[in-house]
């Protein structure tokens, strides 16, 4: 990009306004710098305010507030700008290492703070100004015995180090690429250490050691992370050294905490520490009455509060993953990143490669329940949502439902293979198991958010509007940074429960442009407010998007287990917003009895 006379320039002399922009436009167009969460409008919104003088206002809470849209209650328990500030960092360094390896000016955020710093590449300007390594003439040696010897020495080199290459690469990919042995790669792990005890009553050491035992019931049943047992969280001394954490467990995070009491007034602090360099990338505290509850539900309240915060799917530990994924195996642990990734916007472009990554996980690691979940709700995908369809000899119904039979297979208690198994049913017509295995899994793990956002929107579809909007509510309540595939459910449950207020509101959070079903819900709200040029706006976009739904209708509403009253409702709905829906026969009704919902 730039010449060569400007990485000449004094190395004290710092890069004009105008290279620097030059530079920040150049990175934000290059594939190497990925689009994933905010990046671009982080990096560009620090540059500028750097560029401007303003470096010593780039704060934490001024980057919240102007690049996530977080509002003035924002505070330092939410961990979104050190997770995209961790994230935007990496992007720098590995765009450096690839395309901008050459480039003249470098950009940087150092740790520690978020004022980006500016300077030229001096190891490129160095590498440009070496002068180059001089050659040995054949000629310096002696004529005769090159000529005799020369050719023959070059050959013996040649082949040596082609052995000894072929050598080297059979080393690696058998001590570093190959897998090693085991049902699933690398995932995040995590040691609980014992919470500290603050207070001064003579139960106080219960209190801590009670909140202890919680967490270590609530953690592990999230199955995308790996927690250490009681065992070595009770072996763990008070004076933590985290660098032997990481090194002897090889656990990457560790979570510790106190708790504090003082009459009836009980506080928990909880930490989450990153064993790298001990940095806190997560930290709250949760008061509590002793006298307006019982000590075991406030215990099991604040263990299920701090599990579901750091845990979930859409979690601290899965956000400072995704900005950092795990050096062992990038690949296979990193689908699960961009399987989430990919549920936030429900794009045909992110099916395809997310497919494509866990076919090969589940072909590397057969035994990952984990994964074999997600594939098969990628291949319910093909047929619902018309993304990327293989028409191979088997439906992507079968295969979707022959996946998430396996995932339960390998992990019965698997919440992700039960959601899995329970979507495959749904859409496989089978609605009362479907029901059934839902329950299921909600008692499994009651606080994963994917799986209660999930089971309420099949509750909703097919029939029981209220309860899905309860557990959507729930879903959303405890992450409201989850998947807005669950805000656009949550708008059309408010919509058939004619609760216009919620419906116009949630539909503008859900905001899926990228998905066709989101369009065909928004123009049915907003026709029904009234707002009818946002709804022929919609509309179009999703006839547009999908122009083989509307004269399938009646097909595409049965498979999704509409019932023939809200079918009638929705296709009014349509009509109104400026869709020209066929009238067609009525679909099979399904219908659930309450012995039907019950687990068994």
């Amino acid at each position: 990009m730039q010449t060569t006379s400007t990485t000449s320039k004094a190395a004290k002399d710092p890069p004009d306004t105008g290279e620097i922009r030059s530079q920040l436009e150049h990175i934000l167009a290059s594939a190497e710098f990925p689009g994933i969460g905010r990046s671009a409008a982080f990096l560009r919104y620090v540059v500028e305010e750097a560029i401007a003088g303003r470096a010593n206002r780039i704060k934490g809470y001024s980057i919240a507030i102007e690049v996530f849209g977080r509002n003035e209650s924002f505070t330092q328990d939410d961990p979104v700008v050190r997770i995209e500030a961790a994230r935007l960092r990496r992007s720098l360094e590995r765009y450096y290492l690839v395309a901008g390896h050459s480039d003249a000016v470098r950009i940087d955020i150092p740790k520690g703070g978020y004022a980006p710093v500016f300077s030229y590449n001096t190891a490129e300007a160095s590498k440009q100004q070496a002068p180059a390594p001089a050659l040995v003439s054949p000629h310096a040696i002696s004529g005769r015995w090159w000529n005799a010897k020369g050719p023959l020495l070059v050959c013996l080199i040649l082949a040596l180090a082609t052995i000894a290459l072929q050598l080297t690469g059979d080393l690696i990919s058998t001590q570093t690429l190959r897998p090693q042995e085991g049902v699933a790669p690398e995932r995040p792990t995590l040691v609980v250490a014992p919470f500290a005890d603050l207070g001064d009553g003579t139960n106080a050491h219960l209190y801590s050691a009670g909140l202890t035992e919680e967490l270590l019931t609530a953690l592990p049943r999230f199955k995308e992370i790996r927690v250490f047992g009681r065992e070595t969280s009770r072996s763990l001394p008070p004076d933590l050294d985290l660098s032997k954490i990481r090194k002897e467990l090889g656990a990457g995070y560790l979570l510790t905490g106190s708790v504090r009491t003082a009459g009836n007034s009980m506080r928990v602090n909880a930490r989450l520490l990153d064993t790298d360099d001990g940095e806190i990338v997560w930290s709250r505290d949760y008061d509590n009455d002793l006298a307006a509850s019982n000590l075991f539900s406030i215990q099991s309240d604040v263990a299920k509060r701090v599990a579901t915060t750091i845990a979930q799917p859409y979690g601290v530990m899965a956000q400072v993953d995704n900005a950092n994924p795990p050096p062992q195996d990038p690949g296979a642990y990193e689908c699960t990143l961009r399987f989430y990734a990919y549920r936030s916007e429900l794009s045909p472009a992110e099916h395809a490669k997310v497919r494509d990554c866990l076919e090969d996980a589940v072909a590397r690691y057969p035994g990952y329940s984990t994964a074999w979940a997600m594939l098969s709700i990628i291949y319910l995908d093909e047929d619902r949502f018309k993304f990327n369809t293989d028409h191979g000899p088997e439906a992507p119904l079968q295969r979707a439902l022959r996946s998430a039979r396996r995932a339960t297979q390998l992990d019965a208690n698997n919440t992700r293979g039960l959601q899995a198994l329970m979507m495959a049913l749904f859409f496989n017509r089978q609605l009362p198991e479907a029901m059934r295995v839902g329950e299921e899994a909600l008692i499994t793990n009651p606080n994963d958010t994917e799986l209660m956002g999930e089971f309420g929107t099949r509750l909703a579809m097919g029939g029981q509007w209220q309860r899905g909007a309860n557990l959507l509510d729930q879903a959303i309540a405890l992450n409201p940074g989850g998947g807005g595939y669950y805000h656009g459910t949550r708008a059309l449950a408010a919509y058939m429960l004619r609760d216009n207020s919620t419906a116009v509101r949630e539909i503008a959070k859900a905001d899926m442009q990228k998905f066709p079903l989101f369009h065909a819900v928004a123009a049915i709200i907003y026709a029904d407010a009234g707002m009818m040029d946002q709804a022929r706006r919609e509309g179009e976009a999703f006839v547009r998007m999908r122009p083989d739904f509307l004269p399938n209708i009646v097909a595409e509403l049965s498979m999704r287990n509409v019932q023939p009253a809200d079918r009638d409702q929705l296709m009014r709905g349509l009509r109104k917003a400026g869709m020209l829906v066929p009238a067609g026969e009525e679909p099979t009704a399904i219908t659930l009895s309450a012995s039907d919902l019950q687990p068994r």
